[in-house]
This record gives structure tokens, sequence and C-alpha cells, in this order.
């Protein structure tokens, strides 16, 4: 039975994961590498969750109490009760790599263990750790709030006990799951990042402006948002790692990178969370294309 649930990074991922969790009843431990992080990622959750009572999905008191259930901390020890934690930090594998090697010796022998991973290998983070076993990729999609789908990725090694408490978990979050074999991406990133990639190539070969592209998706193939747009909620670093993962782990040529892509993340516009992608979002109202 998970009845405390621990979640390491309190950015855009961590922060939904913990407010989900929260809302379904279950104590978090949320951390980061500081309080002011922390705190900057329970602030997110209090908007959320606000939005929520005004949408009437939840009522002002079970947004209180599910704060009331949100524990914050800056170190890894404070995971030591959790019966299951969700590493949610940036997509680099050294780095999650690093945190489960710290993280282990902390929690307990029975503690469930978890990346948010949206495309790096799940059985060799959980040869990284103590219990490959009891390890699996548990894949939200963002805004974690909203979406209904996790992807459930069990390892080489995972057992299929620990598949079923995952399962039970997700359950309970009111999620429904998809299970996906561990390659590169697994299955919603494996289809939606060569989408944006080509999206992107369009653009560099110059067959259509970002404006166009995006309403050519989104009024000719009934996207709700267009791939460009789409890139730069994501995060256009995270867009390239994810194809990096894609292309090195597969070996094939249609994933490679669009070197546009790349550019853009060398200049440090990586989309919403800098201002700047494909779209300018400095300006007042509409946000205005960049090329």
């Amino acid at each position: 039975m998970v009845d405390t649930v621990g979640v390491v990074g309190a950015g855009q991922m961590g922060n939904g994961i913990a407010h989900v969790s929260a809302v379904a009843g279950l104590n978090v431990v949320l951390s980061d590498v500081s309080m002011e992080q922390a705190q900057a990622g329970l602030g997110v959750v209090e908007q959320n969750l606000m939005r929520q009572v005004g949408k009437g999905v939840i009522s002002a008191e079970e947004m209180e109490a599910a704060l009331g259930r949100i524990t914050l901390a800056d170190n890894l020890s404070a995971h030591k009760n959790c019966d299951l934690v969700i590493e949610a930090a940036t997509e680099n594998e050294q780095i999650k790599t690093s945190i489960f090697k710290e993280l282990c010796p902390h929690l307990k022998s029975s503690a469930l263990l978890a990346s948010n991973t949206s495309s790096i290998s799940i059985t060799r983070l959980a040869a990284s750790t103590d219990r490959p076993e009891q390890f699996m990729g548990v894949h939200f999609m963002n805004p974690v709030p909203v979406m209904k789908l996790v992807e459930l990725i069990p390892g080489i090694a995972t057992s299929k006990e620990t598949q079923e408490r995952f399962t039970q978990f997700t359950d309970n979050l009111g999620k429904v799951t998809a299970v996906s074999e561990d390659f590169p991406a697994f299955i919603v990133n494996r289809i939606l990042m060569p989408m944006i990639n080509e999206a992107i190539y369009t653009l560099y070969e110059g067959v259509g402006s970002v404006d166009c592209i995006d309403k050519a998706m989104r009024l000719g193939a009934n996207h709700p948002m267009g791939p460009l747009q789409l890139a730069d909620f994501i995060g256009l670093d995270t867009c390239l790692s994810i194809m990096q993962v894609l292309y090195e782990g597969l070996g094939d040529s249609k994933y490679r990178p669009c070197p546009l892509l790349v550019k853009y993340v060398e200049a440090g516009w990586l989309g919403r969370k800098t201002k700047r992608g494909f779209y300018d979002y400095r300006v007042e109202g509409e946000p205005v294309p960049t090329r």
C-alpha cells in the first residue's frame, strides 16, 4: 500500500506529480536542491489547485487538504519514510543516476523507485540503484494535472509485483496507463518527437513559416496545438535530448536532430520557459513567430 510518495525535483513535472498525488489523498515529500526551489514548486501547485477550484473540479476544502499533505525538503534523506519515490529531475542520464546513488541509502528496503524520464533506458537507470527489481519508468504527460495518460515502462529486472503496485498507484491517481517496452523514447515520444523534428526541418528548409506550419497542423490534422508551439511548451532542450536518445539508441538517420533545433538550444532559446523559442513570448498579447 502506498501512503507516502516522494518526488525528487519540484520543476514542471515534479510539482505536477506532487499535485495529483496530494489530491488523491497521498502524503507527499517534494524535494529539490534548495528550499527556495521546492517552495517555488509548491507555489505552482497552489496556483494550479486554485485554477481547479475555479473550474469546480475540486472544492476549496479539498485544495487546503491537498496542500496540507505536501512537505517540502532540500535533501534526499527526507524521503526515508516514503513508500514510493519518483525522480523528476532534468532529462539528463548522468544527473538522474547521481540522484539515485545518493537517494538509495536513505530509502527503506521495501520502497519502490521510479523515474519520470521521457526517453532514457529504464534498465540502465535501474542498474544504477540498489533495487532494480523495484524500479520502473513512470512517465507522466505534461501538464500532469490535466493529461490522463501515464506510460509505465518495466526494465529487464522489474518484478511483476512492482509493476502491479505501480499500476495500483497510477489507478489511484485517476490516470490511464499504457505499458511500453523499454526502447528509446517509449511510445508517445517515439511517435511525437520525430513529428516535431520534421516540423522543424520543414521550417529549416523553407517549406513554410512558423505560423503556416502550426496553422496547417492545427486546421489540417485537427491537432489542438501546432508542432512548433508544442515544442516551445515542452522545451526545445528536452526535444533535442529526446531526439539524441532516439538517434543514438536506434542508429537510424531519420531520427537525426534538425540543425535548426540544435541552433535554437545553443542560443538558449528553449521555448516558453526562457520566453523565446519558435515564438517570442516577451511581447504583449499573442506570441510572435521568431522566423
